[in-house]
């Protein structure tokens, strides 16, 4: 069974972050700079919060607000649901699909290793299913089927 270490086994280790007293701007540049739709919050390496595009256009531009003068720590997600390296990918899909969840940061002992978007999961469901049709074709092939 895939687990949350097999998926990001496939993606750099690069994390994204902003600090909790950072503007809302430098959460949209690291979103643009890095071409994610969230970035992690992170108080001295402490997971704080997540914030995403949305939390920003919904909760700051749309009403009017100023992203340039309205802090990280107004409109992030705190203490945001987290996951484990040998969470199955398959329950933490069903998190995701359950729950409204996009993203969800990856903790192993308290530390954060990256996170897991919902994209990440489909792509490695794909790949899943790629090999097990590779499988069943070798098996069909070679049995003279």
């Amino acid at each position: 069974m895939p687990t949350v270490k097999n998926c990001l086994a496939h993606k750099t280790n690069r994390i994204v972050s902003v600090r909790p007293d950072d503007m809302v701007v430098a959460a949209l540049q690291a979103m643009r700079d890095n071409r994610v739709r969230a970035v992690l919050v992170l108080d001295e390496d402490r997971l704080a919060g997540i914030i995403t595009q949305g939390d920003c256009a919904i909760k700051v531009l749309l009403p009017g607000g100023d992203a340039k003068a309205t802090r990280v720590r107004e409109v992030m997600t705190p203490d945001p649901m987290t996951v484990r390296l040998s969470d199955p990918l398959e329950a933490c899909m069903g998190l995701m699909a359950n729950r409204g969840f996009r993203h969800l940061p990856v903790l192993e002992e308290g530390r954060v290793v990256g996170v897991i978007s919902i994209g990440d999961v489909v792509k490695d469901h794909i790949r899943q299913m790629g090999q097990q049709i590779g499988f069943l074709e070798t098996y069909i092939k070679g049995h003279g089927v």
